[in-house]
């Protein structure tokens, strides 16, 4: 798989929040998006996911014979996990990601996988609504481990994870490389060491 952006332009309302954005990234690339809050990191890991449309510019997602995804291939292809919304308040741990499983097609025991890969199982019968904001997002983060996908795409993925859990979270995405996967994060921290990095909005 491969994500070519070409002078990407996307605006909110009626202003412009980037422009002249321009990335290539093959299997087992990763591109930390940085910048302020509005400078448009949330809306271009939407507009990659096929959520919210461009402005201007070209934006193509390839599969490894070069041809285009189609919106529902685009669909299987990726994760999209935000710190924001993912987690139902009412429902308990193990039936957010049996919900997520069942929408993402992933067997059943893929629910088990990931409770242990993410330190969830003590937590497994507690409602949304009683987590803290730190086990919140990993419950958000256990998505990736629900079913094998090619391009994650991550919204402030260390917000309120403690030291290992963000520890977790590099070895994990780095894993997911080393496995050809490709990682498109937006963060206000550094993460994945920062390889490739890409600025949005005024610098300081």
């Amino acid at each position: 798989m491969r994500v070519i952006a070409e002078s990407l332009a996307a605006f909110r309302g009626e202003r412009l929040i980037f422009r002249h954005v321009n990335f290539e990234l093959g299997p087992g690339d990763a591109l930390i998006l940085h910048g302020p809050n509005g400078s448009g990191k949330t809306t271009l890991l939407r507009v990659i996911a096929g959520l919210l449309g461009l402005m201007g510019g070209r934006l193509r997602l390839l599969d490894k014979a070069e041809k285009p995804l189609t919106d529902e291939a685009r669909d299987r292809a990726l994760h999209f996990v935000s710190h924001v919304g993912l987690v139902r308040s009412q429902l308990r741990v193990r039936e957010t990601l049996a919900f997520h499983a069942a929408l993402l097609g992933a067997p059943a025991k893929a629910v088990d996988a990931a409770l242990d890969e993410w330190n969830l199982r003590p937590l497994a019968d507690l409602s949304g609504g009683m987590l803290s904001a730190g086990q919140r997002h990993r419950l958000a983060l256990a998505r990736l481990a629900l079913q094998k996908r090619e391009l994650w795409l991550l919204d402030e993925p260390l917000v309120a994870l403690d030291v290992a859990s963000k520890s977790h979270l590099n070895e994990v995405c780095q894993k997911h490389l080393d496995n050809g996967g490709i990682v498109i994060a937006a963060s206000h921290e550094p993460f994945l060491g920062d390889l490739r990095t890409l600025h949005l909005g005024p610098r300081a």
